[in-house]
C-alpha cells in the first residue's frame, strides 16, 4: 500500500474521514491539510485500515 492509498480502509472509516475533512474546511483549513489531518485522526482512532492485506512484510521464524 503506497503512501496516501486509502484502499485498505472500510467504508465507515472513509465516511468518517470525509466528515472530519468537511469540519476542518468549514473552519478555514486548506483542502490538502484538512484531508491529511482527517486521515491522521482516523488512524489514531482506529489504528489504520481494517481490510485484510497487511504491509507485505513477512515475519521471520514462522
Amino acid at each position: 500500500m503506497a503512501q496516501g492509498d486509502t484502499s485498505k480502509y472500510t467504508d465507515k472509516q472513509q465516511r468518517k474521514a470525509d466528515h472530519i475533512t468537511d469540519g476542518y474546511k468549514k473552519h478555514g483549513v486548506g483542502s490538502k491539510e484538512a484531508k491529511a489531518r482527517a486521515w491522521a485522526t482516523v488512524n489514531k482512532l482506529d489504528g489504520g485500515g481494517k481490510k485484510p492485506g497487511g504491509s507485505g512484510r513477512a515475519v521471520k521464524g514462522r
